[in-house]
């Protein structure tokens, strides 16, 4: 008899946690014109990790890109319970008394901004976000990751040996950075043989890209890098291995439709951009990276391009330009140094609301500008010419 005492609550447990979506209660809400998934969840104080977004598009039957209607009814990740008025875990079913006091605090704060009539306490109605209870609690961005000690930063995206980052000073506090590396998902970029290897442009561009940010936020900048590969992390070595699992933030599955894959870039950048702007940020900044891939006997330097009708873009394309000159006459004297500032009607450089810079980096066909890109000390110095250039735009 013992025996079977002890099966019940853990047959019972199993049962209530294996209840699809469909048995559970969610706050809903109508998505207003121009709003996305988002800012929809951080308008109501939920976090926007990968585990709350998957988790929104399976109750809403969603697709890939997490595109909203207006007027349109969404269920969010708000699990909704009937409160007992004797206390939280009571209610839940839960032994941590802090994460019943994590659980007060939002119900608190979602009551206080006007986002829920009454207090739970009066209405007998219980918010629990999705991921207090389901989630590992992911850390999305710099301003949301700063550690404790105010000291440092962790940033899983950079890999286990590289996501705790030291902030070295506050000189680009209230600046924000969006960084894309191109191509990624379904699109390879440019592809090359060298050897037996061969070089694709999406994992060097998205790996200098990586080293750029976190040179950024050693310096206090916010930083989103908008093409994410969350198993990648920063990489040593010479040939970085191809894979097709890259996102783009936060956690939407990239398109293989050119013009689809840019307008998800743009939507995710505008957002953030209106967000910050709102908070007052005081710079913000989309830098696009790609590898360039012409004729193999033609060797070409770093180049940029911005907005035609963005003088701020120009000074900033002319800022990072006359950076890297600076850093070839300093360590390869006498090497000179042929990179352009040009305009060029970019759909990146169009369509993005921040001032917006497009790098190319290098020719990937060309044997010597290879090296640019697969001695890991060179993808660590581009990364840190770039930041310095970024770090000196007045």
């Amino acid at each position: 008899m013992r025996i079977k005492l002890y099966l019940v609550p853990i047959i019972l447990f199993a049962l209530l946690f294996s209840a699809t979506a469909e048995d559970v209660k969610h706050h809903s809400v109508k998505a207003i014109k121009g709003e996305g998934t988002y800012a929809l969840l951080k308008k109501y104080k939920v976090n926007t990790s990968s585990c709350n977004l998957d988790y929104f598009k399976t109750i809403n039957k969603l697709d890939s890109d997490l595109m909203l209607m207006a007027d349109k009814s969404y269920q969010l990740p708000i699990l909704v319970y009937t409160y007992n008025a004797t206390s939280i875990r009571s209610t839940i079913g839960i032994n941590d008394w802090d994460l019943a006091k994590k659980i007060q605090s939002y119900n608190e704060a979602v009551h206080k901004a006007g986002l829920k009539e009454n207090d739970y306490r009066v209405d007998n109605v219980l918010w629990v976000p999705y991921d207090i209870l389901h989630c590992k609690g992911e850390l999305i961005t710099t301003e949301e990751n700063t550690n404790s000690d105010g000291k440092t930063i962790t940033y899983p995206l950079f890999g286990k040996e590289h996501e705790v980052v030291d902030i070295v000073d506050t000189k680009l506090k209230g600046r924000v950075y969006y960084i894309v590396a191109g191509h990624g998902g379904p699109d390879p970029g440019a592809m090359v043989k060298n050897g037996e290897h061969t070089l694709c442009e999406d994992e060097y561009a998205y790996d200098i890209s990586l080293r750029l940010a976190r040179n950024l936020m050693q310096h206090n900048a916010t930083v989103y890098m908008i093409t994410e590969d969350k198993n990648d992390g920063i990489r040593s070595g010479e040939y970085l291995k191809m894979d097709k699992d890259e996102t783009c933030y936060p956690n939407q599955v990239i398109p293989l439709n050119q013009v689809k894959r840019l307008d998800q870039r743009v939507d995710a950048i505008n957002e953030l951009y209106n967000k910050h702007k709102k908070q007052g940020a005081t710079k913000q900044r989309a830098v696009v990276i790609h590898v360039d891939s012409r004729s193999s006997s033609q060797r070409i330097d770093m180049f940029f391009y911005h907005n035609p009708k963005s003088t701020k873009g120009k000074e900033l394309a002319t800022q990072l330009r006359n950076t890297i000159d600076a850093k070839y006459a300093m360590h390869q004297k006498g090497r000179g140094y042929s990179g352009t500032v040009k305009s060029r009607n970019l759909h990146m450089l169009r369509k993005t609301y921040p001032v917006s810079v497009y790098i190319e980096l290098g020719n990937i066909k060309n044997y010597r500008d290879q090296k640019r890109f697969i001695v890991e000390d060179n993808r660590q110095a581009g990364a840190n010419w770039l930041a310095e250039g970024l770090m000196n735009e007045k």
